[in-house]
């Protein structure tokens, strides 16, 4: 009887999760979307709550900016959008690593009409290309190391898409799972891509940031979040999205079920999650090399100091990603 009743008590201790009831508020860097998709897969399939996760999710917008709420101590975990931020801030001293890249792929293009004289990204030097102010100081820097690109190239894209279409020769910057579903639904044919990530920039982007302190105070913690947003990608992708579209759509309902289905399938067709490390080391998986890489054109680039150290931007330790 003592030793059945041992069993049962050693059974149950067993099948608890590492941590219980730990609150962890998530923000992301803009409005509930399909780009998020895993994330609320996750709180919807209850994989956080079986780790003793109790998350909230917080979507982002204009007003939102991750790297003030994570510097002032507001949160402790955040989506990094691409390698500049965590890398932003080791620079200003904010005390916050990666601990995850959910998307290998930036989903970031450039995209044109369709046309035949620009067959390639090298095609396009020289010509006006419309860009965000974000991303003049982001991805046009490696656009001018690797192609000699030029500042007067730029022109100012307001995310408004109108000159863009009234315009044929026109080239100008999207969201792969974005500006180009905008196009095809407003001329009804589709617009030629060039995925920055399929031409060598080496960002990650979707990337989950968290406070070094709690990195070092409680990696339980982080490591459940971690294990269970990869099951919720996994599961979103390759499972029945329903329950987390159901919670994107309640936090954005501007999300039609058009717009979230077409961004799931360029996820995967382009795979924007699935690619590259993970084929070997799984979802959200990183790399010291990549991490280098992309911090090395950025520092002759005179973006950061020659003295900057990238490894106090990530740690490897959550995540199945080789070794340092």
């Amino acid at each position: 009887m003592a030793r059945g009743f041992f069993l049962i008590v050693l059974f149950a201790l067993t099948a608890l999760p590492a941590v219980a009831g730990e609150r962890v508020i998530f923000a992301t860097d803009w409005k509930a979307q399909a780009e998020h998709g895993g994330f609320y897969q996750a709180v919807a399939k209850g994989f956080y709550e079986a780790r003793g996760l109790d998350v909230e999710i917080r979507q982002g917008g204009p007003g939102v900016n991750i790297p003030q709420l994570m510097g002032a101590g507001a949160i402790d975990f955040g989506m990094g959008s691409s390698s500049f931020m965590p890398l932003n801030m080791l620079r200003e001293g904010i005390k916050t690593k990666a601990v995850m890249a959910v998307f290998q792929k930036s989903p970031e293009i450039l995209m044109t009409h369709p046309r035949d004289d620009i067959h390639s990204l090298a095609d396009m030097k020289g010509r006006p290309i419309l860009l965000a102010d974000a991303s003049i100081g982001a991805v046009f820097v490696w656009l001018k190391a690797r192609y000699g690109f030029e500042d007067a190239q730029v022109r100012k894209y307001t995310f408004n898409m109108a000159p863009f279409l009234a315009n044929s020769t026109a080239i100008q910057q999207g969201y792969l799972t974005s500006e180009p579903f905008m196009y095809e639904r407003e001329t009804g044919e589709k617009p030629k891509i060039y995925l920055y990530a399929d031409n060598g920039y080496p960002s990650y982007a979707n990337l989950v940031m968290v406070n070094t302190q709690v990195i070092e105070r409680k990696p339980e913690i982080v490591q459940a979040f971690v294990d269970a947003t990869i099951e919720g990608w996994r599961d979103y992708l390759h499972g029945d999205p329903t329950p987390g579209n159901a919670l994107i759509q309640r936090d954005n309902p501007e999300m039609s079920a058009a717009i979230i289905a077409q961004a799931i399938e360029k996820m995967n067709t382009y795979g924007i999650v699935e690619s590259g490390d993970t084929q070997t080391f799984g979802i959200g998986a990183m790399s010291a090399a990549r991490w280098s890489e992309f911090f090395n054109v950025m520092r002759e680039s005179g973006i950061y100091p020659p003295d900057m150290d990238v490894h106090g931007a990530y740690t490897l330790q959550f995540i199945g990603a080789k070794p340092e």
